[in-house]
């Protein structure tokens, strides 16, 4: 079930747009549409922020695309359209939190390229900042229209020193965690776990590298569409059961010199 919701933050110049917030919106969705933004539903909760002192407004909005990559459908164009009429800096963001893994956020924002200036020739881009770098497009984005009828906006994140004070410290962990073990029984049954997952994920892993010898290059281009990749994921897998074991073995031999 994809989700949405609305962005909160400012204008700040020309070419940034500042994000603090979001609130989630109701709407009728399904795995791979979402539509209807609540007018009724926004006007009451921007009032109540504006109640406790929030003087954000909305400079866009988001949704999930759970396991589809990141892009916009017909359905998501005419949302952003939408956005676009009432502030033409409007951006709209697409997660994915099924490839997403570990260390990666699948995310990407995009924005409307307006017909007249794509007859013409003009650079969409100009409305917006090249500083940092963009996602190289993958085959679903570019089959759904990317850089033809929308383009793709660069995303990054800014931290004042109270928030990454605020974030280090977050689950710190004392010196002494080091040398803490897990109970022989949870370490061996998240072993087992951990291998019965890695086993299917191969299977998969093996049944898909099989499937793709039978495909055409046109085939293979949406071969993943809509799924997970065992393969990044098996190798997620098989680093956090290593780097587990590996620091419970350290962690006993420690020990064992300690005591």
């Amino acid at each position: 079930m994809e989700v949405m919701g609305l962005m909160l933050g400012e204008f700040i110049d020309d070419y940034t747009v500042r994000v603090v917030d979001v609130f989630a919106m109701p709407q009728s969705g399904t795995g791979v549409s979402v539509e209807a933004i609540d007018e009724a539903y926004q006007a009451a909760m921007m009032e109540m922020l504006k109640q406790t002192g929030r003087a954000e407004s909305v400079v866009g909005w988001y949704h999930s695309h759970p396991g589809f990559g990141c892009w916009l459908s017909s359905v998501d164009i005419g949302t952003q359209q939408a956005f676009e009429r009432l502030n033409s800096r409007a951006v709209a963001v697409v997660i994915d939190p099924i490839q997403s893994v570990r260390g990666k956020v699948v995310i990407d924002a995009f924005r409307l390229i307006d017909s007249s200036s794509a007859m013409s020739g003009v650079e969409p881009r100009q409305s917006t900042s090249n500083i940092g770098q963009l996602h190289k497009p993958s085959i679903q984005a570019l089959i759904h229209g990317l850089n033809r009828h929308y383009y793709s906006i660069a995303i990054d994140y800014r931290k004042n020193q109270l928030e990454e004070k605020m974030l280090l410290n977050l689950n710190k962990k004392q010196w002494s965690h080091g040398l803490a073990l897990d109970s022989f029984d949870t370490h061996c049954s998240g072993n087992q776990v951990a291998a019965t997952k890695m086993l299917k994920l191969a299977e998969s892993y093996t049944k898909s590298v099989q499937e793709e010898q039978k495909l055409t290059a046109e085939q293979l281009k949406t071969r993943h569409v809509g799924k997970q990749d065992p393969k990044r994921h098996l190798e997620s897998t098989v680093v956090e059961l290593m780097s587990n074991n590996i620091v419970q073995a350290l962690g006993t031999a420690v020990d064992e010199q300690a005591m």
